[in-house]
């Protein structure tokens, strides 16, 4: 994948030898890196400059990440966040998701595995933003997704969805009634392999349903198949 000037990614990280470590790493790769200890200076960069992707890490001494991820989202809905924690609880990552994270990476880990997750984050934010599926406008009653202009109201009234939420939209309408599975949303979301008893996609879905269905515990366009997994019934 050949970065752009546009692939501008925001390090914070109060780990000294890990922030140096990535910033030469991902710098070597092609992309534009600035390293933050705390928030007090993350802060102070996104003033400056908003980047393309947040590498966050959930401990930090000034603030904790899952606090930042949720703040952030709300106002910046285009920005790739990935979290780095040390602590391996699977719990804590279906809260980093819930708050708005796009991906999660548990360390120990190894620098190519956070290219590889920082690359197929931005390749999907970048198809989003660009194209999305061929389907360029689709209606579902009062519901109109615009995958062309990356955009979702609700009785003409705008919905916001995360990049991922957005992603999870499109793979689901672009489905063409076939059900997806878990792990099949998983693998097109992330581009990776996931753990079989992984249910971050669930937590995503639920957080979709209560954005886009009239009434989320009887979801009429997102619908659960014993079994199978996910079906969007809405017309495409």
């Amino acid at each position: 994948m050949t970065n752009t000037h546009s692939d501008y990614l925001l390090i914070v990280e109060d780990d000294e030898r890990i922030s140096r470590l990535l910033h030469r790493y991902l710098a070597q790769s092609g992309f534009t890196v600035q390293v933050c200890a705390n928030k007090a200076e993350m802060d102070a960069q996104l003033e400056m400059k908003k980047p393309d992707c947040l590498i966050l890490d959930l401990l930090l001494p000034d603030a904790h990440g899952l606090d930042i991820a949720r703040a952030l989202r709300e106002t910046h809905l285009d920005m790739g966040i990935i979290i780095l924690t040390g602590q391996g609880d699977a719990v804590d990552k279906v809260v980093g998701l819930e708050v708005g994270a796009d991906d999660y990476i548990t360390k120990p880990f190894e620098s190519r595995e956070v290219l590889a997750r920082v690359r197929t984050l931005l390749r999907r934010l970048k198809l989003a933003k660009n194209g999305g599926p061929k389907v360029e406008v689709v209606r579902a009653g009062d519901l109109v997704m615009d995958f062309s202009r990356h955009t979702v109201t609700k009785a003409g009234n705008p919905v916001n969805l995360t990049g991922l939420e957005f992603t999870l939209l499109a793979i689901l309408v672009k489905s063409k009634s076939q059900p997806l599975s878990r792990d099949q949303l998983l693998a097109q979301l992330s581009g990776r392999d996931w753990q079989p008893n992984d249910r971050s996609v669930d937590v995503l879905v639920g957080k979709l349903r209560k954005k886009i269905e009239a009434d989320p515990a009887r979801p009429q366009l997102i619908k659960t198949l014993r079994g199978k997994g996910y079906l969007y019934l809405g017309e495409a």
